[in-house]
């Protein structure tokens, strides 16, 4: 096969998920608010995930942020929000009680645009992630562990690879 005979034949999305051993309004609530968020995901936020808020997402550590429009919210079912103002993507996180005591989290992402080359590099680390971010939420509810995996997903300034 050559890069000739490469073609999308459908806009591809992220997908991702994972079982977190506590109730789902434990989890839900860690996505909804931004207290616990900024324990394993961005470290600022200007609110909490309600419908029509806009929000301001803060990553510090890499000086960088998004604006976050929240769409719907479930209580403790579903959050759906579009992001990144100059190519923006739609992201809906659903938490699926599992038994009494678990709940799977499934995070969808959808709407990218750009070349082809582009989108697929943007889904490929969008989907490494969102499990980073799954794994550190389920680090934080499950056993009290801050995880630093968003922190440390990239070199280290002034590490040459």
């Amino acid at each position: 096969m050559t890069v000739d005979d490469l073609r999308l034949t459908h806009i591809p999305a992220v997908t991702a998920g994972m079982l977190i051993r506590r109730p789902a309004c434990e989890v839900f609530q860690a996505f909804a608010d931004p207290a616990v968020t900024t324990r394993f995901w961005f470290t600022k936020s200007t609110g909490m995930m309600k419908p029509g808020a806009v929000l301001r997402w803060d990553w510090e550590m890499f000086g960088v942020s998004a604006q976050v429009r929240v769409q719907e919210v479930e209580e403790n079912r579903r959050i759906r929000f579009t992001w990144d103002d100059e190519n923006p993507t739609t992201v809906e996180f659903r938490f699926v009680p599992w038994r009494e005591e678990a709940t799977y989290v499934q995070v969808t992402e959808s709407g990218f645009s750009g070349s082809g080359d582009e989108v697929v590099a943007r889904v490929a680390d969008a989907t490494g992630g969102y499990y980073q971010v799954l794994c550190a939420a389920k680090a934080l509810l499950e056993h009290g562990v801050v995880l630093s995996v968003v922190l440390d997903h990239a070199p280290p300034e002034g590490l040459e690879l």
